[in-house]
This record gives structure tokens, sequence and C-alpha cells, in this order.
């Protein structure tokens, strides 16, 4: 649990306040993913991408970013967090399917987590083996919501802020 109220304080940091946004730095572009390093205290590191394709198009939706950080002052590799873009309900679900594995993730207000440290490891595995993900989550208004990802990329983006921040 501490994981994902770490990745909830981090994803509302960037997406709230000028700050954090100022100490995140674009070390590379890789296709459709990015790789930056934040310099504050504690350092971070992280991947992100946005959905290629979203639907319903015609929703008021704040906006959607797929994570995957790093920290190495808590020995933390390969955190998964996604925005995206509206609050969810109390104990909703979304699920995340790539090829044909399934994950469920929990929910927090905006954001959805991976819950334990390995099935992030099976999810990561399975996203550089596959082209695309998706993403399936209903709002707190009921609105169900799907959002596709090119993981074009992406195996490039990990390497580069495995490097930046290396434990």
């Amino acid at each position: 649990m501490r994981r994902a109220v770490r990745a909830l304080c981090f994803i509302a940091a960037l997406g709230c306040t000028s700050a954090w946004a100022d100490n995140a730095t674009l070390l590379e572009k890789f296709k459709e993913w990015s790789a930056y390093a934040a310099s504050g205290t504690p350092k971070v590191c992280f991947a992100v991408s946005q959905p290629k394709q979203t639907t319903p198009k015609k929703i008021k939706r704040g906006p959607v970013y797929f994570y995957i950080s790093r920290w190495p002052a808590d020995n933390v590799t390969n955190e998964v967090s996604v925005k995206m873009g509206y609050p969810f309900g109390d104990g909703a679900k979304a699920t995340l399917t790539v090829g044909t594995a399934k994950f469920d993730l929990f929910t927090k207000d905006e954001g959805a987590f991976v819950e334990k440290t390995d099935a992030e490891t099976k999810l990561l595995e399975a996203m550089k083996k596959a082209s695309t993900m998706k993403i399936d989550g209903k709002s707190a208004r009921g609105t169900a919501t799907s959002d596709v990802y090119s993981l074009d990329g992406l195996i490039d983006a990990l390497a580069r802020i495995a490097k930046e921040c290396s434990s």
C-alpha cells in the first residue's frame, strides 16, 4: 500500500504543480514513450505515455497518462501507475489487458495501481512482448472508458530511466 500512496502523490504532484513539472527533465523520447528524471528529493525517474485511442470520445476528462517509475532511494523499480483523468468511485477496479493477459488494478482518486510487485513484474514482461495494451475503467459517475496505448518505444524508455536512476 505504501507503493500506491507514493505513486498517487507522484501523479498528483506532476498533474497539479508547476514545481514538479519544472523539476522533471525530459531525458529522451522513444517513439510513443518518453523518459524523464525529476531532480527533487527523493529523486525519481519515469517512463510515460498517453493513450493513442480513448473511448468514448466525447466525454470530459483530465489528462490521461501511464507511468512506470523508479525511486532509487527506496529501492523501487518499475512501479506502475495510471492517471485516468477522472475520479473513481470507492472500491472501483480498473482492468489492464496486454495480449491475453489481464491485470486487475485498484484505484484511488484519479489513479489506478498494481497492488503487488510480482504482478507488476508479470505486467512489465507482458508489455515488453506486446505492441499495445488497453485499460478499462469506470468513473465515479458511472461512465465506462477504454484507453489503448502503443508500447512502441517502451523498452528503450525503461532502459533510459534505469540508466539515469539506478539503485
